[in-house]
């Protein structure tokens, strides 16, 4: 998804976090806590954020709030149960080919207006079994739907693919 005006310019809050990320992944990989990596790990993240800073327009859609990281454990933790859920329902209509397949193409609405909340939401939608976004423009993500039933509106539609996700990812992503 390609970065749109309506994303802000990135704040040096979001430069920190960009370095932040960075020396954590460094140390992370490196397994040690000792000064030099530290110091490595921080120079690293420095340098690959300035070097990137022309985009890092896409963190302009991350919350920097303290209670960010608490709504992604959310988030992580409704994205598992519905692809849990997403992947027995999946199974159960492989093993009873009886039950009815009615596929149709549908739009839900999002009200997340970053492009790294709207491309997180569609990558939630994909990764679901049953569901696949095939296109976002706007606030609206066109999904393939494998069991959609007859008369579905845009309200119903939304509710059942995408309110759950959005709902927990609008904490840390606008």
């Amino acid at each position: 998804m390609n970065h749109t005006s309506a994303d802000p310019r990135p704040s040096v809050g979001h430069y920190l976090f960009s370095v932040l990320v960075l020396a954590l992944l460094w140390l992370l990989l490196a397994g040690s806590l000792k000064a030099a990596e530290l110091t490595a790990a921080f120079a690293v993240g420095a340098v690959v954020t300035a070097m990137t800073g022309s985009r890092l327009a896409v963190l302009a859609g991350v919350r920097l709030s303290p209670l960010a990281p608490l709504h992604l454990l959310r988030y992580l933790a409704v994205f598992l149960f519905a692809l849990v859920r997403a992947n027995l329902d999946m199974a159960r209509r492989v093993l009873s080919p009886s039950l009815p397949l009615r596929p149709a193409v549908v739009e839900v609405e999002t009200r997340l207006r970053s492009s790294l909340g709207r491309m997180l939401l569609a990558n939630s939608i994909t990764l679901t079994p049953g569901t696949l976004a095939v296109d976002v423009r706007g606030d609206r993500i066109l999904v393939h739907w494998v069991d959609c039933a007859p008369g579905t509106d845009l309200d119903q539609a939304t509710r059942a693919i995408s309110h759950a996700f959005e709902r927990h990812i609008r904490g840390f992503l606008k």
